[in-house]
């Protein structure tokens, strides 16, 4: 097990020492399974990073750290692993602490481990949690900057915020969901995965304030957090429509859409329009089939490089400081769907 690589570059991936490898490599006693884990972790990642770990020069390791459902947090790390060999002119690879469920203080307690044993620098996607930014901190005054991703921590040293005006998301939903909804009655159906990330609460935002001003007869029924987890989606969904007959249009900020369609379809309920985020694996197969009407883009690898980039700009390997630039928002249908998944939000 990991024989092509060196010692050293298997306890920098796993953030372990040099000894521990070696004695997990060695099969020696009094080593944690979690160490274990940690090597054969390490060992899988830079498998994926081989050309990285090839190149010569300046090498900088840095971390993905994320709460997100498995197949948004996949296709995160997929986007960030394909940029890697472009970028310039340090070497990157990278680290990953993906979760599905971490609450605040584990959050904190993975961004303390990075902290203690040392990177070049973080990309975020956390709670708006005063603990998160806290932590945030001390990363930023250890000398390890940080990029947050899909949702912001304003408030926080981060040195950039990369992604989408989520304000303006939610206004180009409610623009697309009153236009399909017309005339008919109805009220609408707004899911989110947790009220404490920044991203989804400004998207509710926007989505409400601008349809206030353009269907302001429509009640809004709220589902929170769900983690964006079909698991625990999907029986908060069957309440809310058992317990609201109108309910026949959704905006689906934080996930579990397949759940949602379910839910509807298990009450033999029709909807007239479905806007979701995140062209993943899940929400490409609902829109071939038309269960979703439509998905808000963006494109996730230029995301991934400008994090990296400002990452590099904040060790002033680039020119210019890091700043926030907010991506375009492409509305895909049934109709312009591309013909395989890509890799985007």
């Amino acid at each position: 097990m990991g024989r092509a690589y060196r010692v050293r570059d298997i306890a920098v991936q796993a953030g372990l020492s040099e000894t521990t490898v070696d004695r997990v490599l060695n099969g020696r006693a009094g080593v944690s399974f979690r160490a274990q884990r940690q090597v054969e972790q390490a060992i899988r990642d830079l498998d994926r990073q081989q050309s990285q770990v090839r190149l010569g020069g300046r090498t900088f390791v840095i971390d993905l750290v994320m709460q997100a459902p498995a197949r948004f947090s996949g296709a995160v790390r997929s986007a960030l692993e394909g940029e890697l060999p472009g970028l310039r002119p340090a070497v990157i690879r990278a680290r990953f602490a993906l979760d599905e469920t971490a609450s605040a203080p584990a959050m904190v307690e993975t961004l303390d481990r990075v902290r203690r044993r040392g990177s070049q620098g973080v990309i975020l996607k956390a709670p708006a949690e005063p603990e998160v930014v806290e932590a945030v901190d001390l990363l930023v005054a250890a000398g390890i900057p940080v990029v947050t991703l899909v949702t912001d921590l304003p408030t926080s040293r981060r040195a950039a915020y990369v992604g989408i005006d989520n304000r303006a998301a939610g206004a180009t939903a409610a623009y697309f969901i009153s236009q399909w909804l017309g005339d008919a009655p109805g009220n609408i159906l707004v899911t989110l995965s947790r009220d404490t990330f920044r991203g989804e609460e400004e998207r509710e935002m926007g989505f409400r304030t601008t349809l206030r001003r353009l269907a302001p007869q429509r009640s809004l029924v709220e589902l929170n957090n769900t983690d964006g987890l079909d698991t625990t989606m999907h029986g908060l969904a069957l309440a809310a429509l058992s317990a609201d007959s109108t309910l026949n249009a959704v905006y689906s900020i934080g996930g579990g859409n397949r759940a949602i369609v379910e839910a509807f379809t298990s009450l033999n309920r029709p909807y007239r329009c479905f806007i979701a985020h995140d062209l993943d694996p899940d929400n490409h197969a609902l829109l071939r089939t038309g269960a979703l009407t439509l998905v808000l883009h963006h494109d996730l690898p230029t995301d991934l490089r400008r994090a990296c980039q400002a990452l590099l700009q904040s060790h002033h390997l680039l020119p210019n400081a890091p700043h926030s630039l907010p991506s375009n928002i492409h509305p895909i249908t049934p109709h312009n769907l591309p013909n395989r998944t890509p890799i985007s939000t």
